[in-house]
C-alpha cells in the first residue's frame, strides 16, 4: 500500500538522518553561531567536516535561514534544505534539549521529493505526535526517537507551497518526559533553497 510504501522510505530516513547529516549540522551551527567572525571569508564557505562513513556534505549556498546542502551516503546523492529555530521555548521553561533543526530533502534514487522532517532535539513517547502550524492550518506529525515527519504524505506539497509563501512557520512537540516544545522556523530564503536543492537533486 502506498502509506507502507511512505513508511518504509521515511525509516530510511531516520537511520540515515545521525550518520549523514550531523555534520551538515555542525556546519550550520558553526556558521550561524559566528555572525562577524574575525575570518569572514572563512565564514561565508564554510569547510564541512566528514561525516561518520566518509560522507562529506557539501554546501551548495546559504539563503536568507538557510542552507542548501548535498551527500552521497552509499552512493545514493541526497539533497537538503535546512535551518534552525529562530525562536524556541519549552513549558516547563528552560528544558534542556539537543538543537532543532528542520530539513526538507530529495532523494532523487528514491523519487522523494520536499519531504519535511524535524529533529526536535529530544526523545518523544512511543506513537505521540507532533504538529505544524502554518498561516492558520496544522498538519499533524509522526514521530520516531527524536524525529517528526508530516502523517499524511497527501499533505506534504501543499504544507511546502505554504512554507514557499509565508514568512514563518511554528512546530510543537511533547518529549518522553512531559516536556512541550513550541519552535519558530523563519522562511526567510527557503524558497531560493529550494531551488537549489532542486537544481542538484533533479
Amino acid at each position: 500500500m502506498m502509506q507502507g510504501s511512505t513508511m518504509s522510505k521515511r525509516r530510511w530516513t531516520v537511520l540515515a538522518l545521525p550518520a549523514t547529516l550531523m555534520a551538515v549540522i555542525a556546519v550550520c551551527v558553526s556558521a550561524q553561531a559566528q555572525p562577524k567572525p574575525a575570518k569572514p571569508t572563512a565564514a561565508a564557505t564554510p569547510a564541512p567536516a566528514a561525516a561518520p562513513g566518509g560522507v562529506q556534505p557539501t554546501l551548495l549556498g546559504q539563503f536568507g535561514d538557510w542552507g542548501a546542502y548535498t551527500a552521497t551516503p552509499g552512493g545514493k546523492k541526497i539533497c537538503f534544505a535546512l535551518a534552525k529555530p529562530s525562536n524556541s521555548h519549552t513549558t516547563p521553561a528552560n528544558r534542556p534539549r539537543d538543537p532543532a533543526f528542520m530539513f526538507i530533502s530529495s532523494r532523487p534514487a528514491e523519487k522523494v521529493r520536499d519531504e519535511v522532517s524535524i529533529i526536535f532535539g529530544y526523545g518523544f513517547k512511543p506513537n505521540s505526535d507532533a504538529n505544524i502550524e502554518i498561516s492558520g492550518s496544522s498538519y499533524a506529525m509522526y514521530t520516531q526517537s527524536d524525529g517528526a515527519w508530516v502523517k499524511n504524505a497527501a499533505e506534504e506539497k501543499g504544507l511546502v507551497d505554504a512554507m514557499r509563501k509565508n514568512p514563518d512557520l511554528t512546530v510543537k512537540g511533547t518529549s518522553a518526559k512531559g516536556t512541550s516544545s513550541t519552535d519558530t522556523y523563519s522562511l526567510k530564503g527557503l524558497a531560493q533553497a529550494l531551488e537549489r536543492v532542486s537544481q542538484e537533486c533533479r
